[in-house]
């Protein structure tokens, strides 16, 4: 008996371990789903002009999982072949470090979280366990090695110089990806705004106030005060302004949106989000947001997720990129698709030039297209970046 017990308690907790590591790969598979899989036919008007284009998107969660970013995965929204496949000329990557455990959209506490859970059993540093901080930078790094590792496929752009370097090389060279680094909520300060400066020398260049719950920075729309600024959050909108790193409001409450935009010395953005003109929720803009974001010379990213445009469909997509465009100008608009983000999308990313060809069908013209689908966030960087 002891010695069955001794053989059998082993392969228990093996298989419990094993059960365990599963659990993130499961989680990955049926929380990024698409409503349609590839492959996606396109005719061929839409397919030649969606070859011609500058193609950016403002929102990848792709960094939260442990999927090699360079090779084509059967699940998930995106990866360095499908990226490729849509023509995406260029990814912002943003790093998730805290989602309270039962998120909603409409109230969550900070008091607890989900990404430890994650970050265990995805054997991330046991230094991530616990910080926030080095769960960005961990996330960071995963970013710089595959960058390393993709045969100069996977270029991370941190000034404007890389910009214009990358921009140029891709004249002659379309099959590569330029990858910019964001931070999903600026909970990651723990409170310390040296760390401000950590996470822009690990090349973030790009940071959220908020995500799903109230922060030292500021209030979330999905908190439990829905706030504005702390002092501490003023500092913190004053130092990224000198640091020339853009300020993106997803997430944030009104107030914090309101008082940012009253702050603001450069344009800011929204890099994944929908319209209440089209689709009422909780971290929707409302018609007064959008033209107070597009008076500060700012980019809107309409979001390809059904709760941000209320349906996973090319159609919702483009209501929500029509009413925008309509209030504000196209000049205003971009794309901010959420893949990877425990979302439910229209395609994934092989599947962009279904967008194109929707746009067309809505009768935008070949110019206004190719300022949606990544003109606008093309020369916004250039303005914008160190």
């Amino acid at each position: 008996m002891k010695r069955t017990l001794s053989i059998a308690l082993p392969l228990l907790v093996l298989l419990g371990l094993g059960g365990f590591f599963l659990v993130p790969v499961v989680a990955d598979w049926r929380l990024n789903a698409v409503a349609k899989a590839p492959p996606y036919p396109v005719g061929a008007a839409a397919r030649q002009l969606h070859e011609r284009l500058f193609v950016a998107d403002l929102h990848n969660d792709a960094l939260l999982w442990n999927r090699d970013l360079l090779e084509r995965a059967h699940y998930g929204h995106s990866d360095l072949p499908r990226l490729l496949e849509g023509n995406v000329a260029l990814t912002v990557f943003a790093t998730v470090t805290k989602s309270p455990h039962g998120l909603n959209q409409e109230r969550n506490a900070a008091d607890s979280d989900d990404i430890t859970l994650l970050a265990v059993a995805q054997r991330w540093p046991p230094a991530t366990w616990n910080s926030l901080l080095e769960r960005a930078l961990y996330q960071a790094g995963r970013l710089r090695e595959a960058a390393a590792a993709s045969d100069g496929r996977l270029v991370p752009i941190r000034s404007r110089a890389e910009l214009q370097a990358f921009l140029e090389q891709r004249t002659n060279h379309r099959g590569r990806v330029a990858a910019v680094l964001a931070a999903e909520g600026l909970h990651p300060l723990e409170g310390r705004l040296e760390n401000l400066d950590h996470l822009y020398d690990a090349g973030f260049r790009i940071a959220g106030i908020t995500h799903y719950f109230d922060n030292e920075v500021g209030g979330s729309a999905h908190g439990l005060e829905k706030g504005g600024l702390s002092p501490f959050g003023r500092q913190v909108i004053a130092r990224l302004e000198d640091k020339r790193m853009l300020i993106d409001l997803a997430h944030a409450s009104p107030a914090v949106i309101d008082e940012v935009l009253a702050m603001a010395r450069r344009p800011v953005l929204v890099s994944h989000s929908g319209v209440q003109g089209t689709c009422p929720g909780t971290r929707n803009l409302s018609d007064e947001q959008l033209r107070r974001i597009a008076a500060n010379g700012g980019l809107v990213g309409i979001g390809f997720w059904d709760i941000a445009v209320c349906d996973a469909s090319v159609a919702a997509i483009v209501r929500a990129i029509r009413h925008a465009a309509d209030l504000i100008g196209v000049e205003h608009v971009a794309l901010g698709s959420d893949f990877n983000g425990t979302v439910r999308t229209a395609f994934d990313a092989s599947g962009l030039p279904l967008l194109t060809e929707g746009l067309l069908a809505a009768g935008f013209d070949e110019a206004e297209i190719a300022a949606i689908m990544g003109g606008n966030v093309r020369r916004l960087l250039l303005a914008s970046l160190p």
